[in-house]
């Protein structure tokens, strides 16, 4: 897409955050036109993030979600979001929001924000790969796949995402077998000075490529295969501030998979190499046919 294009899917996506507030705590958020089976997982956390980030002092900064998907949204009608105050401490404050649709709870967060503190500091190190700028864009990757991966394909983009290793259609299809993804990640154009804003672009994006690693690791492609999956449950650490339309690294693995279930963990790296935030996630992951044990590096 031309920049102008890519703004203005990524302005789409800021506007999709923008909740509506129906009554003090309660909010209303709505899914694009062009999803048409069910709410994409990233967009949840994002809007239940942002409604809990505005019963929040500007000072508190959020440093942790810990979210449950219980039922599959459905994008035809609006998602309220309803924001439990839990405790507002002198330096700490929590939320809980829950997502309903159709009179039943699809979604629970649990967020904690906390006033900004000096203290020690470390992070480990960063994977040694090559930068966003010498990847090809995503475009390019799905090249000859598009009919066959469908909307994930085709569909606006407002994340710009480059493979450091094949993506999965392409390593299924040289045979090759790994429990590690790599991207580079950054909103597609200008996002807002909104620090909470970045950070809830961030969790939206989070949801993006993290199980590929499990599938990955038994030569498994979304769209290629016979695969129904779905998130089930996703925390996130926020370690340092930053912009999500800057270039982050995404280095993400699957340790175990078993019972129709398989765990991903990431690590969000700045360009610099600083470790800028943690995500661990669950997927309930069917695939059809017998899929052999794996054990990859």
């Amino acid at each position: 897409m031309s920049a102008p294009a890519a703004q203005e899917v990524l302005d789409q996506l800021v506007a999709l955050l923008d909740l509506e507030r129906i009554e003090d705590d309660i909010y209303r958020g709505v899914s694009p036109e062009h999803r048409s089976t069910r709410v994409f997982g990233g967009q949840v956390a994002g809007q239940a993030l942002v409604a809990a980030g505005r019963t929040v002092p500007d000072d508190r900064h959020v440093h942790s979600l810990h979210a449950y998907f219980i039922r599959a949204g459905d994008p035809r009608v609006p998602i309220v979001y309803m924001v439990d105050r839990v405790r507002d401490g002198r330096s700490f404050a929590t939320r809980r929001v829950t997502a309903v649709q159709h009179g039943k709870a699809i979604f629970t967060l649990s967020a904690s924000f906390q006033l900004v503190q000096a203290g020690i500091e470390h992070t480990t190190a960063a994977p040694d790969v090559p930068g966003p700028e010498d990847l090809p864009r995503f475009a390019e990757r799905v090249a000859g796949y598009e009919e066959r991966i469908g909307p994930v394909a085709t569909g606006p983009r407002p994340i710009d995402v480059r493979y450091v290793n094949d993506p999965p259609w392409v390593a299924r299809e040289s045979g090759a077998r790994t429990a590690r993804n790599q991207v580079w990640m950054r909103a597609d154009g200008a996002l807002p000075d909104d620090p909470l804003l970045q950070v809830c672009v961030l969790a939206y994006a989070s949801d993006m490529t993290l199980l590929d690693s499990v599938l990955s690791a038994h030569g498994v492609a979304w769209g290629l295969d016979r695969v129904r999956g779905a998130s089930l449950d996703h925390a996130m650490w926020f370690h340092r501030p930053f912009r999500a339309d800057e270039w982050v690294l995404y280095d993400c693995e699957s340790p175990t998979a078993s019972g129709s279930r398989g765990l991903a963990t990431g690590r969000f790296f700045s360009v610099t190499g600083e470790l800028l935030a943690t995500v661990v996630q669950e997927g309930l992951l069917h695939v059809a046919g017998p899929a052999e044990p794996a054990r990859v590096s």
